[in-house]
């Protein structure tokens, strides 16, 4: 593998405190769009825009060979950013509260290296996703013809890890991340006044057992070797403190780590958003806005992902077989579509990195280097050039 240059590094650092000054949030991501596409056009690379909206895919051809696919996502975060850098956000609301500009950058200084060496033969696709946080660019990309119009024998992605050291990385051969999935369940009760209830049917009672029920379902209904999580994270119901309301609603989010623990517990918080709730004269009702899948690596991918961060100098060491995230990732839908794999690259410097989604939080532009590095340690083992370097055509 060619070494990386400080100059590339260095200018991969400015693009991604570029991007960081100008965040976009899912679909909406217009300028960042257009500053990717123009730097990947003047790598001279075969740059198709408009992919899901905001989506883009880089070609570079480099003789006969497979097609690998490599992703970075480009969305931000609407929060306000506290971080106080110079490069900080200049949008009110919005914020790289995840790293995206970082991946962002690696996948450009990459593009840009592997542009110019050229040591490989076949065809790499650099994939720039829209609207990784919660509204799924990964599946419309697809939905728009991703893989059909850009077929490719297997995809990759990284995300930078807080809790990591620098240097390091961790990867699995099977599941990285979890499931994710809303649900809000309504109560119809019947309102009354609040001394007298025996008057009517108290939907927040019925909320208060709902609650503590569903917390029974991992703890009772599962396996302990099946791992799920069920978190109530919002309620609303009444007015007047005096009055007991006629209607609640509450809602939250599942996580699960397998397709069968999900659908299981899809189904028991179905019958105990209707079930629950009936004793107290309570009816709930329920409805879910389904997620990302679980983030499940392909072994072949994955090991040769793995081959790929052992050989790169600036990673020191690769943690085999993580305890996967509880966290979702909409990448699980490229894999669903395509074999892959996925990797997390430790984020902690000299001191621990901020927790992803905190206002506090900025990419650690040190994980630059090991990031391209891996990039095109991938291609290079994986599309191997028919030619030695004494060989290489010049």
């Amino acid at each position: 593998m060619g070494d990386i240059s400080q100059e590339l590094i260095r200018q991969a650092i400015d693009w991604r405190r570029e991007l960081h000054r100008i965040p976009e949030i899912g679909l909406q991501e217009i300028k960042t769009s257009e500053k990717i596409a123009e730097l990947l056009s003047g790598f001279g690379l075969e740059v198709h825009r408009g992919i899901a909206g905001t989506g883009m895919v880089a070609v570079l051809h480099n003789g006969p060979g497979p097609t690998i696919g490599l992703r970075a996502d480009i969305d931000a975060l609407p929060m306000q950013e506290r971080t106080g850098c110079d490069w900080q956000s200049i949008h009110a609301g919005a914020m790289h509260a995840c790293g995206h500009d970082g991946h962002s950058a690696i996948l450009l200084g990459a593009a840009r290296h592997l542009a110019q060496t050229r040591q490989f033969s076949g065809t790499v696709c650099f994939i720039f996703q829209p609207a990784e946080e919660n509204a799924g660019g990964g599946r419309l990309m697809i939905e728009d013809g991703l893989f059909s119009r850009f077929p490719m024998q297997s995809v990759f992605a990284l995300h930078n890890w807080p809790g990591l050291p620098l240097g390091e990385c961790a990867i699995s051969p099977g599941v990285m991340m979890a499931s994710q999935d809303n649900f809000t369940i309504t109560l119809q009760g019947k309102g009354c006044h609040a001394a007298m209830p025996e008057r009517g049917a108290d939907p927040i009672i019925a909320a208060s057992q709902l609650v503590l029920a569903l917390q029974t379902i991992a703890a009772r209904r599962l396996s302990p070797l099946e791992q799920c999580v069920i978190s109530v994270t919002q309620i609303h119901a009444g007015e007047a403190i005096n009055v007991i309301p006629d209607r609640l609603t509450l809602a939250g989010t599942l996580r699960c780590l397998s397709t069968a623990t999900r659908e299981r517990c899809w189904q028991l918080i179905d019958d105990y958003a209707r079930t629950v709730p009936q004793a107290l004269g309570v009816t709930g009702s329920i409805e879910w806005a389904y997620g990302y899948p679980v983030t499940q690596n392909h072994a072949n991918q994955a090991d040769a992902l793995r081959q790929a961060a052992l050989a790169t100098p600036a990673i020191t060491c690769v943690h085999d077989n993580p305890r996967p995230s509880m966290a979702a990732e909409d990448f699980a839908y490229l894999l669903q579509a395509c074999p892959g794999a996925y990797l997390w690259l430790g984020a902690d410097g000299t001191r621990p990195s901020a927790s992803l989604h905190s206002p506090d939080y900025d990419f650690n532009d040190d994980l630059i280097a090991p990031g391209i590095g891996l990039w095109v340690s991938l291609v290079e083992r994986s599309l191997p050039s028919r030619f030695s370097d004494q060989e290489m055509p010049r």
